[in-house]
């Protein structure tokens, strides 16, 4: 059976009723955004350990030119090996039926007799190839079914300048590629990058590689030093054209990733203490004003015999009763968000199966870390209950002491008529409520602003990286290095308007002890389809001496203008040169460097190769160009830029535009929950001074204005200092997704500013008008009587 004071705290939630549900959404909101994140987080992270682990993803990869089986020994003996795969691999040009366009592909082969030792296949449909029909392969699952491919269906591959008819007998999905990206591109698209999987045999003859191998993933043993094994094997693979062995973390698909993993774990560290942070003043407020209401009831309780802990659990009892309300709201709801989040990964990464289940100690922390917010906010209240003595309690409150402030002084008073001073004096007499209500409002601001900026953000990152950067129309990749007759042969082509050469290389640049393996591109002087870009837009020309770097890749070798690096090409003759670091240039995708084409080329000495071409072409012969180029054989793979802005606009205008729309409704509730919960006790405390008013002849509006005006200086007041903690946010948010793979520029447009603050203007303008309704149902005369 319910106590009394169990009895008399059911009594109190329901008298503020409203109040608890405010507070309740604001630390729903919280704990829903920590729960998605942390939730969905775990489910990517539990997903992506168990499919490593089931499937042997490798640890180690490394790409060659041409190797003989028999180095797959030396390679075993390698310190710290456990297990050697080596496969044929390389670019093909797919042809689908029904497709107009060709589409980039990559063939790798697998073992006829079953899976192989690493980089496993899921099977999830057909059945493996057949040892006696060298044409069976299997597909990439996403690609198949975005180009409506089956197993029994054909399709025609160009591989090494030869076209072949394959036929699909099943379908798969591999651990390199979960996230499966084609040449230049930023976002994966299934339908423009496809995966076949081919017997080793048929593999090996398609590419001219019989006996020997291009390709190779290595999986280390128990405490193995991975950098020093890589040392080893790029060493062994030098002389077969290694192009440099790189760890898993560096492998493209685990990398992007981690990227977005990381970017979780931004979020939900950065929103969920903002609005705990608002909800624990809210609580704050809400108790402070129960206990100030309820001043006698604590001292006849005391006096009834009841001790200062009962007293006091009471009122904990009371905050814990409404953050647990918020709790279990934010926990379905993020629930609910995280499971929606992790289906949408799902069109991204690639997976078996992706098991989304909340484990409870997120659950557990969620309400641990709620309940601390509302406990440390509340303590000051509820040990001032404790704290009262019973005599002390049973008397009226002292009233406050009044003096001559500031808008005396100021004479601001004499300016102003009598409802206006009344709002004025006491917003200076409470200034710790008006600054904290003040700085609750501008948090909602800062949210939005921390949320909206983000379009604008990538938008001009995407106007830097992919229209002032790159200008071109496509970007074609050789199979190998090729001399400079190619660019004959590609201004040929009708409605070919202009060729920019690209020389590519891939090379460690070491300064100190720091080491990246990075892509060097050599671009020409005139060059005006691909260009280097600063941060402001203005095209930089690749340096005549020397080698710029982004600044990324400057912080993380630790080197700046004037300093040397060391350039270890990995192609080639391996030139290992110290060059001086001339230009460091703000880049956002990436790590890059730069050289000038021609001292790229003498730091080859090979003569004036190039690794692929810019082409801008008419617009009206493109397709014509396009699939020309995929029909050549030394072609790798084209890419458009048209295709490559289309995929970021969509991915752009899609998810972000949600995020931004769960931003803007958590927002809402916080400006609502201040607002609301400012009014009502502010209205709760001054019930008797409004009502008297209104005996005096006070009308309806002027007695409200009294009461909104606070919260309307407060709410103007809020505007301009949540957008400067808006900045701040934005700011944090930048810092937290600065990746190598990715980072965002600050960027902040005045749109964004005057949405955020009309959005939060709205919402404060909402609840006013709901405490304007209980202002105007006022019962004066029960107001009025006694409180005795």
């Amino acid at each position: 059976m319910p106590s009394v004071l169990d009895r008399k705290l059911l009594r109190d939630i329901r008298a503020i009723r409203g109040q608890a549900l405010a507070i309740a959404l604001v630390i729903a909101a919280g704990v829903a955004l920590f729960v998605m994140a942390l939730g969905t987080l775990r489910a990517l992270e539990g997903t992506l350990e168990a499919y490593y682990a089931e499937y042997r993803f490798a640890d180690v990869f490394a790409p060659l030119v041409r190797a003989p089986d028999r180095l797959a020994r030396d390679i075993a003996a390698i310190p710290g090996v456990a297990v050697v795969q080596t496969r044929v691999s390389g670019p093909a040009t797919l042809t689908v039926p029904g497709r107009p366009a060709p589409i980039a592909g990559r063939v790798t082969s697998v073992p006829v007799s079953g899976q192989p030792d690493l980089n496993r296949l899921y099977l999830a449909s057909g059945r493996w190839p057949s040892a006696d029909n060298p044409d069976e392969v299997l597909v990439d699952q996403p690609f198949a079914r975005a180009v409506g491919l089956r197993p029994g269906d054909g399709l025609t591959a160009i591989v090494d300048g030869k076209r072949r008819r394959l036929r699909i007998v099943g379908l798969a999905l591999s651990p390199e590629y979960i996230y499966a990206l084609a040449p230049g591109q930023l976002v994966p698209d299934a339908g423009s990058f496809g995966v076949v999987w081919m017997g080793r045999k048929a593999a090996a003859a398609a590419f001219d590689l019989e006996g020997a191998f291009n390709d190779v993933a290595l999986r280390t043993a128990r405490g193995a030093r991975v950098e020093s094994m890589i040392a080893r094997l790029d060493d062994l693979l030098a002389r077969y054209g290694g192009t440099g062995a790189y760890a898993r973390k560096d492998h493209s698909s685990h990398a992007f990733i981690r990227n977005e993993l990381d970017g979780l774990v931004a979020t939900g560290s950065v929103a969920p203490p903002i609005f705990l942070a608002v909800a624990a003043f809210l609580l704050n407020m809400v108790v402070a004003r129960t206990i100030d209401r309820e001043r006698q009831q604590i001292g006849l309780l005391k006096a009834f015999g009841y001790t200062d802990i009962a007293v006091g659990w009471h009122y904990v009892k009371l905050v814990i009763a409404l953050t647990l309300a918020g709790v279990a709201l934010g926990e379905v709801v993020g629930a609910w968000l995280g499971k929606e989040l992790a289906e949408l990964y799902t069109e991204y990464f690639h997976f078996p199966i992706l098991r989304y289940e909340l484990t409870a100690d997120v659950l557990v922390g969620a309400a641990a870390v709620s309940l601390l917010a509302g406990l440390l906010g509340t303590a000051f209240s509820v040990r001032r209950a404790v704290k009262l003595p019973p005599a002390v309690a049973m008397r009226p409150p002292e009233p406050p002491r009044y003096h001559r402030g500031l808008l005396d002084r100021l004479r601001i008073n004499a300016l102003a008529d009598p409802a206006t001073r009344m709002v004025l004096r006491n917003l200076v007499r409470r200034p710790l409520r008006a600054g904290l209500t003040t700085l609750g409002l501008a948090t909602a601001v800062a949210l939005l602003v921390g949320s909206l900026f983000m379009r604008e953000s990538i938008q001009r990152l995407i106007d830097i990286e992919l229209t002032l950067a790159q200008r071109q129309d496509l970007f074609v990749t050789f199979t190998d290095a090729t001399e400079p007759a190619a660019m004959h042969e590609l201004r040929a082509l009708p409605g070919v308007l202009r060729v920019q050469p690209v020389r590519t290389v891939p090379a460690k640049l070491r300064f100190g002890p720091v080491e990246r393996r990075v892509s060097v591109q050599g671009l020409s002087q005139d060059g005006a389809l691909h260009r280097v870009v600063t941060s402001d837009g203005r095209p930089l020309p690749p340096p005549g001496v020397g080698i710029a770097l982004s600044d990324k890749l400057a912080r993380i070798l630790g080197a700046g203008r004037g300093d040397s690096v060391t350039v270890a090409v990995l192609e080639g003759r391996r030139p290992v040169r110290r060059i001086p670091v001339t230009v460091v240039a703000q880049q956002y995708v990436g790590l890059a460097a730069y050289m000038d084409l021609d001292r790229l080329n003498r730091l080859m000495g090979e003569g004036a190769n190039l690794s692929g071409a810019d082409l801008q072409v008419d617009a009206r012969r493109l397709e014509e160009v396009y699939d020309a180029l995929l029909e050549r054989p030394r072609v790798a793979g084209v890419t458009r830029r048209s295709e490559v802005l289309g995929g970021l606009r969509r991915t752009l205008d899609r998810n972000l535009m949600l995020m931004i729309l769960f931003f803007v409704g958590f927002a809402g509730v916080i400006a609502i929950g201040v607002v609301y919960n400012s009014a009502h006790v502010a209205l709760a405390e001054r019930t008797r001074e409004l009502a008297s008013l209104r005996v005096l002849g006070f009308t309806r509006g002027e007695v409200s204005y009294i009461l909104l005006g606070e919260l309307a200086v407060l709410t103007l007041a809020a505007l301009p200092l949540g957008c400067i903690l808006g900045h701040g946010l934005a700011w944090a948010m930048v810092r937290a997704y600065d990746t190598e793979l990715f980072r965002m520029p600050l960027v902040i447009e005045a749109d964004t500013y005057a949405w955020s603050m009309l959005t939060v203007l709205l919402a404060a303008i909402a609840s006013g008008w709901l405490v304007r309704r209980r202002i105007d149902h006022l019962d004066l005369i029960a107001v009025l009587k006694s409180r005795e």
